[in-house]
């Protein structure tokens, strides 16, 4: 029996596939999103709305897309991997032109039913599209000079675009990302370094434009870098958010203050408190246990994804695999840092925990993925 005869006799059919999904993910990631429930009723004041109702059903629907992308083909998958990344870039310069605003950030497109950011949505075609190049792309030009430009490229285009919006966490989120990607696929690590040297002289040169006719950022987004270095130079204005977010966490002690007993989040000193601040509420009220219980939940979701990565033989599925767990890390890991005072407010939402329709559909449309990759696997 050949190796192709062997890929395609052993890759399940029809109803069998769903007893190769990865269920221990969906167990978890149900898990996860019932946390969240449970923090947006207690945010609301113990009320279904606005926030928990509207969250269930938005994970019911998700939950539902997910198994369906797990059923389709990972080949089927590849092909489109193209066409799904122009779909998400035009979106975005589709928000250019047709974008509603909100909170003076000109990132959605009202579909009527919902409002659909796509620059979450570019979160995963990216990955799709750079997991494609480089299962397309033969092992031996990975490092050569031309064959990283392009990659750079595909990566730079919606950054541009999400900038433009402006939306720097997600933009830095898209760079994370990409360029992880990048380096799990096999990019030779000189490269990194001169970039990282790149960012080094950026920075300088963000900070250098600072008041200037060619200044790089907006004025807001350098009082949160002022806010980071130093809250307590504002602490009623720039500084607010993250010093009552810190007094939060650490009101919350061991085991915190009791469920619906945050007094922070009950009596409004905390903004944000349904979505990027989320995490603190939960800190306040079920204390470090339950802050470190939710990080559990969110490691062994990565711990389960790299398992099927390296388990798979197809190049395509497994760097899909890790760039969806990569991306998985990267919401998580930059949320927590930034309510805890470790990095500058970014708006980056807590996965599956904050409120909100895009970031909750699209990332289980991306595990979605990483499931159709596991079931579909040579085995």
């Amino acid at each position: 029996m050949s190796y192709l005869e062997y890929n395609v006799k052993s890759v399940p059919s029809g109803l069998s596939k769903v007893l190769h999904l990865s269920w221990p993910v969906i167990v978890l990631l149900t898990a996860i999103a019932s946390v969240g429930f449970l923090m947006l009723y207690s945010v609301a004041g113990g009320s279904m709305t606005p926030w928990a109702e509207p969250q269930m059903k938005r994970f019911a629907l998700g939950l539902f897309l997910m198994l369906g992308v797990a059923m389709i083909p990972v080949w089927f998958l590849r092909n489109i991997a193209g066409l799904a990344y122009a779909l998400s870039v035009l979106l975005l310069v589709g928000v250019e032109f047709f974008g509603s605003t909100g909170m003076g950030a000109q990132r959605w497109i009202d579909l009527g039913f919902m409002r659909l950011q796509p620059s979450e949505l570019t979160k995963v075609t990216l990955i799709m599209f750079l997991a494609a190049y480089y299962d397309w792309l033969d092992i031996k030009k990975i490092s050569r000079p031309l064959w990283v430009l392009i990659p750079l490229l595909i990566i730079a285009l919606p950054v541009f675009l999400t900038l433009r919006q402006p939306d720097l966490g997600t933009a830095l989120l898209l760079v994370f990302g990409g360029g992880g990607l990048m380096f799990l696929a096999g990019v030779h690590w000189a490269y990194f370094a001169a970039v990282i040297a790149g960012a080094a002289g950026l920075v300088g040169a963000v900070f250098e434009s600072r008041g200037t006719a060619w200044q790089l950022l907006k004025d807001y987004q350098y009082r949160r870098i002022d806010t980071f270095i130093d809250p307590s130079s504002d602490p009623l204005g720039a500084g607010y958010h993250i010093t009552q977010s810190k007094i939060a966490l650490g009101s919350g002690g061991w085991t915190g203050r009791g469920y619906m007993q945050g007094t922070q989040s009950r009596l409004n000193f905390l903004p944000e408190k349904h979505t990027d601040f989320i995490f603190t509420t939960l800190a306040e009220e079920f204390g470090f246990i339950g802050g470190i219980s939710l990080l559990s939940l969110y490691v062994l979701v990565l711990v389960f994804c790299v398992a099927s990565a390296l388990s798979n033989k197809d190049r395509f599925a497994s760097l899909l695999t890790m760039g969806i767990g990569l991306t998985f890390f990267l919401f998580f890991a930059v949320n927590m840092s930034m309510v805890m005072g470790l990095a500058p407010v970014v708006g980056v939402p807590l996965p599956m925990v904050s409120y909100g329709g895009s970031a909750m559909i699209v990332l289980l449309l991306a595990f979605g993925l990483m499931q159709s990759a596991h079931v579909h696997r040579p085995r």
